[in-house]
């Protein structure tokens, strides 16, 4: 019996909510609505608290309440986790008051939206690089700001995204080998220019020993002519490669590729 009661209440109670809603959207008192608005949005209520202002806006365009307005709308988005139109209505924000209340909390969430909204790594990462220039220019207008080791904490992420997506790119080119080409330069260009974009990148081991990885292959494809140049290439690689990580997991295979590549130059000197 308890349990049907609180059932009949909590319809009632529904009911009743949906029935001020409905009023609340009918009504053409906008004093009311932007009133309705900032409660819906207080209580959480994000979907009905945007309904309204995406319709306040236009009205409330030159008013007092127009910058509060559109702050809330790009909340109430990014609440809802509709990131990408959070964000673009944060840079309508910041874009119309460029000294506004809310600028410095718009371009924050503005990157922030796009950081969420940001693609996996084997993607095209076209939002990643503006979620990066976000938070750039973010930090740039308000270097003081509380917020500022959040957003490089956003940005050092995403740039090893950015990586990421090129240790795919040079794997694949590995793996290609020399299917219709030449992949094995392409995967030392790839990781050499990766690693000279982001020099502190936690995939610098990887992206490291897949170059030596891919010297070698093309010392061992090369006509004979070019042979002894890419094989002291790869050794001059295995080098670097053990200075920079003597303790590194893919250092026998190194020593590996290191022994018999100066095997071939010792076999041809002689």
């Amino acid at each position: 019996m308890k349990k049907n009661l609180f059932v009949i209440l909590l319809a009632a109670l529904v009911l009743s909510s949906c029935g001020e809603y409905n009023k609340v959207l009918k009504s053409t008192d906008y004093e009311y609505k932007y009133e309705a608005a900032k409660n819906y949005f207080a209580k959480g209520q994000y979907g009905r608290a945007a309904t309204l202002l995406n319709e306040l806006i236009t009205i409330l365009k030159g008013t007092d309440k127009a910058e509060e307005s559109l702050y809330m709308l790009g909340m109430s988005y990014y609440n809802q986790k509709d990131y990408s139109t959070a964000a673009q209505t944060f840079m309508t924000y910041y874009n119309t008051y460029p000294r506004g209340t809310y600028t410095e909390l718009s371009r924050f969430h503005s990157g922030k939206a796009l950081y969420l909204d940001s693609p996996e790594a084997r993607l095209d990462q076209s939002g990643t690089y503006l979620a990066v220039r976000e938070l750039q220019m973010f930090m740039e207008y308000f270097p003081q700001s509380l917020k500022k080791s959040e957003a490089q904490e956003m940005i050092f992420a995403l740039q090893d995204k950015l990586v990421r997506k090129e240790l795919y790119s040079s794997r694949l080119y590995y793996n290609l080998g020399n299917y219709m080409g030449n992949n094995y330069l392409s995967c030392v260009i790839t990781a050499q220019n990766a690693l000279k974009d982001y020099p502190y990148t936690v995939y610098r081991e990887e992206l490291s020993i897949l170059i030596l990885r891919a010297k070698y292959e093309m010392a061992i494809n090369s006509i004979e002519e070019r042979q002894d140049e890419r094989y002291r290439d790869t050794i001059d690689e295995y080098y670097a490669f053990k200075n920079e990580f003597p303790e590194s997991k893919f250092l026998k295979e190194a020593e590996k590729i290191f022994k018999e590549s100066s095997d071939k130059v010792t076999t041809q000197e002689d």
